[in-house]
Formats: C-alpha cells, structure tokens, sequence
C-alpha cells in the first residue's frame, strides 16, 4: 500500500461523502495514471498535445525573442519532460527544475534529461503544486520562466485558477516570465471525442483513480463497476468527467464507506476552455500585467507569455 499523507485520506473521504462525490484530480497520477496520460496524449482524438507542439515549433523564434536566453526553467506538472527538452534548447536554458506529483515516473523522465543534457543543471521535486511547495535553494532566483504545458491549467474552477496562477507569480522574480498551454472554446463534438475516445484509454485512465484511491484510503473500489462519463458543459464552458455507478452498491474503506444508487456519479475532473481576452484577464487578477498569446491556425489553442 502506498503511503497516505497527512491531507490525502481526509481529502477524499472528504470528497466521497459529498453530493455529489468527488474525487481531485490530482489523484490520477500514480505511476500506472502517469502512463496512461502519455498513451492519451497520442490518441488520434487527443488534439491538445500536437496542437501546442505544433503552436511552439511555428512561433518558436519570436517566443526565443521574447523570453530571451539562459532562463531558469521551471516546469509544473513535469510528467515525460518531452516539452521541457525543446524550450530548454530553445532559450538556452541555464537550469531545469521539473515538479510533478508522481515521484517514480518524474524521476525516470529527469534522468532521461540529464542523459540529453549532461551540461545543465537539473534539478527534481515531488510536489502537489496545488499546496506548499518549495524549490531547492540551488535554483537561481533571477530571469526564472514557469512552465505550464498541456492546458493543466483548465483543471481549475477560474478562482482556483486564479489562486494557482498568483502562486506562479510569488515564484517569480521581477524578471521572471509564465508560459502557459490553454485549450480554447471549440466545437462540442471535437471536445467530447478528446475526452472519450474511441480506443477507451480515457475510461482506463478515469477509472485507475479507483484503484489509486483504494491504495490511498484502504477502499474496496471495483473499477470494472464503474462507466466512464465525458461531456462538454457548455454553460460552464468545460468538459466534465465523471465515473457513473453501473449497478447500486456499497463502497468501504478504513473508517467509513457510501452507499452509491445506480447511476449514480463521482466527479473526477473538470477542463476549462477558455477564449483568449478572458484568459488573459485571468492572468492580469493574478498579477500578470502583461500577455500576449500565439495560437493554431484553427484557434483550438493557445501558448501564452505572462510578465509582471
């Protein structure tokens, strides 16, 4: 059984006993999730991945520009560290720092890194950017550049965004810089198939909580009892996702357990689209006085550079 931090076992109890049931997403990424996601982020359907690759490759000499050279690269939600390897050459970068919350899939990505780049200093931490964390006091302070890929950012209800964001911000230096992946408001239908796809690696990834959480908690989750649900949410302007009880039954765990009816659901993630002029005010509440974005011909998505 993995080890349970102090917050983990009251966070999703916590988030099990309410209507409706919870679970953070956070708690996707246990090594078997980390590598789930990957296999995700190839699917035919899965558009964010190549489209921001595709934004960075095309507008990579006016981002060099803009960012200028020897950056301390600061890379949340690390996972592969496939992105990090083309913006660190990019801008020259003068140290790496990857942060992710799966420890043994981050730190077998780190030592690919340190193969690629045996010259630049690099440096790991196992965090949840979403509480305390601190970096090595190793890192340089000054011209320091967060990096936050992947439209990670829409996991977040807008104040809880926000809150992240000005976290990003406290990290940073008067000099320091933000590049972000933000998926954009698009057709329902391109949404849906993203976040259900044909070949059913999302429903593997979404119900592999369970067995994470049953590690966390001591539960007795059955996956197999369990329907993957995806849906854009137009009036929130975000995909959903949901695990849907397909028959009633009992859940247990070491102090407690919850009764779930037939159909009955747990929310497991949220994605938040966003148009660009909002997400740009976003990051102006959070401090980021400066932004500009550069898009996709089809404008799927965007890469944007925050300065304070």
């Amino acid at each position: 059984m993995e080890p349970t931090t102090s917050s983990d076992y009251p966070d999703i109890v916590t988030g099990l006993l309410q209507t409706p049931a919870t679970i953070a997403p956070k708690y996707f990424y246990d090594a078997r999730g980390s590598a789930l996601f990957e296999d995700i982020t190839r699917l035919p359907e899965y558009y964010p991945t190549r489209t921001e690759q595709a934004i960075m490759a095309a507008h990579a000499p006016a981002m060099a520009q803009a960012l200028g050279p020897g950056r301390t690269v600061i890379e949340l939600g690390a996972g592969n560290c496939h992105k990090a390897r083309a913006l660190c050459t990019l801008i020259q970068a003068r140290h790496y720092v990857a942060v992710d919350i799966s420890e043994a899939f981050m730190q077998a990505a780190v030592a690919g890194m340190r193969q690629a780049f045996a010259h630049l200093p690099i440096d790991a931490v196992v965090a949840d950017i979403t509480g305390d964390w601190a970096l090595p006091a190793q890192v340089p302070t000054a011209r320091r550049l967060v990096f936050y890929p992947g439209s990670s950012i829409g996991n977040f209800d807008p104040p809880q965004a926000q809150a992240l964001l000005a976290r990003m911000r406290a990290v940073l230096g008067p000099d320091g810089a933000l590049l972000v992946g933000v998926d954009l408001v698009k057709d329902a239908a391109v949404l849906n198939a993203a976040y259900d796809d044909a070949a059913g690696v999302t429903a593997a990834f979404n119900r592999n909580l369970l067995d994470h959480v049953n590690r966390l908690i001591g539960a007795d989750f059955d996956p197999h009892q369990w329907h993957h649900r995806a849906f854009f949410n137009a009036a929130q302007s975000r995909i959903e996702m949901h695990l849907e009880a397909a028959q009633a039954l009992e859940v247990c765990w070491r102090s407690g357990k919850r009764c779930f009816a037939q159909g009955e659901r747990i929310h497991t993630e949220n994605s938040y689209k966003y148009r660009v002029q909002d997400f740009v005010m976003l990051l102006r509440d959070a401090g980021f006085t400066q932004a500009q974005a550069w898009t996709d011909p089809r404008q799927w998505f965007a890469v944007v550079l925050a300065k304070p």
